[in-house]
């Protein structure tokens, strides 16, 4: 609220020398008019009319002043002149045209982003458009860039408003490589807090770098790239401790060894998305490696009672003996390749790095089986290996549905398993799921692809991590990507 005493603009001698020289010049013509009719006949008369006249009209327009002064403001957004909101720092909250979008009808979340002119007004100019089209700014996010900025927007629009009506309309006021896709309301929490949230998650659990990268940056491709092959030999793979940013592709280095490379095509990475990546891992890396100790006792249907946790690279002596005790074929149907490799693969997928593995371990302290879930790229895979003496006990199930359970929690869109078509056991294990199926057969080898959420929620599954499309990947080397 304002007072009317600090309301009241200061008066200017200037201005109140007008006013009297209005003042006497309009008695000076009043005076001249009243002699010439005075004079007149019917003069008298026609004074007093006059002034009856004056004051009936005086009277009318401040009754119709009076009442339109407290009637509601239009809900036309042209017929008043909005100030749009400006936000200083990284991230600020900002409504724009809030009383022309509460009549809007349905609206939809979009999240936008343009490059406008490092200049007064630009981001103005912007604002002044939505407020146009019946659009709130609900989060409104700045990237410095050294030549202009890129704003980055959460957008409530009607949802008749087509994406390409707003583009157009954004390049018209001065945006520029204009990128806009659809937002929902999980992308409501501010920037600060969820970036918190995934720091936290980080810190549980090595496994989450990933996943907290792709949250971070949208929809982006992560690869682990190890310093080292799995056949012992060195890959080349390094980048300096700062990390390098070319246009849509970072490579940090991974506090585990080897380089963590993330691609964006579609959208070129800025120098605070870099910096907030950045901290991530350098967060990650002062942690150092750390797996939640925690464990699920079951008992099978025999009597038998295990138990489920957590595996890391911790378990690499118990789970090279669980392979000894496999049989060739056993090791077959998981390895796809020759037997005698199969320890090397160890050290890779008990990494938390490339995914998480859940160990079953027997009253004694024995491992009789594993299960992978493992970030590849854009997909996500999974993998079991159950020990000869173990099996059609229902253990490969119940490993299958915690992993896929895992898979859902992360926003997976979907997972698969790479096996062949005589491996009844996971077959039989991945129909249990009761989920859509895909099934692709190449060279003998056979690719199951469950689909973990429904048609209408993928474009939300394409912001979060590990998600994938629901369709089937052509794979080129599926049993390569088993070993993995």
């Amino acid at each position: 609220m304002t007072s009317a005493k600090t309301a009241r603009r200061p008066h200017h001698w200037r201005r109140d020398l007008i006013e009297l020289a209005a003042l006497f010049t309009a008695v000076a013509v009043a005076d001249a008019i009243a002699n010439l009719i005075g004079h007149q006949p019917d003069g008298p008369y026609l004074l007093v009319a006059s002034a009856v006249a004056l004051v009936a009209t005086a009277a009318f327009h401040t009754w119709w002043a009076r009442r339109h002064s407290n009637a509601p403001p239009s809900a036309d957004p042209a017929a008043s002149d909005p100030t749009p909101g400006t936000a200083t720092g990284s991230t600020a909250a900002t409504v724009v045209g809030a009383e022309a979008g509460a009549g809007a009808g349905e609206t939809v979340l979009w999240r936008m982003r343009t490059t406008v002119r490092d200049a007064p007004g630009s981001l103005a100019a912007l604002c002044l458009v939505l407020a146009r089209l019946r659009i709130d700014i609900l989060t409104l996010q700045t990237h410095p860039l050294a030549e202009g900025t890129v704003d980055e927007f959460l957008l409530r629009a009607p949802a008749s408003l087509p994406a390409q009506e707003l583009t157009r309309q954004i390049s018209g006021a001065g945006g520029t490589a204009t990128w806009i896709e659809r937002a929902d309301t999980h992308d409501l929490v501010d920037t600060p807090t969820r970036v918190l949230s995934l720091a936290t998650r980080t810190a549980l659990d090595a496994a989450e770098l990933p996943l907290a990268l792709r949250q971070l940056l949208g929809r982006c491709t992560i690869h682990s790239l190890p310093a080292v092959s799995i056949t012992g030999r060195p890959t080349g793979e390094s980048a300096p401790v700062e990390g390098v940013l070319e246009e849509t592709v970072m490579r940090l280095r991974d506090p585990s060894g080897g380089v963590i490379s993330v691609e964006r095509p579609h959208l070129p990475f800025t120098p605070t998305e870099f910096a907030r990546a950045r901290a991530l891992v350098e967060l990650d890396a002062r942690l150092g490696p750390r797996v939640p100790r925690s464990e699920d006792i079951l008992t099978l249907p025999e009597g038998n009672e295990i138990s489920v946790r957590r595996a890391d690279r911790g378990d690499l002596a118990a789970a090279r003996a669980m392979h000894d005790r496999c049989s060739p074929g056993t090791l077959g149907l998981r390895y796809h390749g020759p037997v005698g490799d199969a320890d090397r693969y160890l050290d890779h997928l008990l990494s938390p790095r490339f995914g998480r593995t859940l160990a079953v371990q027997t009253a004694s302290g024995k491992l009789v089986a594993l299960g992978h879930l493992l970030w590849d790229g854009d997909e996500t895979e999974v993998a079991l290996l159950v020990e000869d003496d173990w099996q059609r006990r229902g253990i490969g199930s119940e490993l299958l549905g915690r992993l896929v359970q895992l898979a859902e929690e992360a926003g997976c869109d979907s997972v698969y398993a790479v096996t062949q078509s005589r491996n009844t056991g996971m077959v039989a294990a991945m129909r249990a799921l009761e989920l859509p199926l895909d099934y692709q057969i190449e060279e003998g080898t056979l690719v199951i692809t469950a689909r973990l959420t429904s048609a209408t929620e993928l474009t939300r599954a394409a912001q979060l991590p590990g998600a994938t499309d629901a369709r089937p990947a052509q794979r080129s080397e599926p049993a390569e990507r088993a070993r993995r």
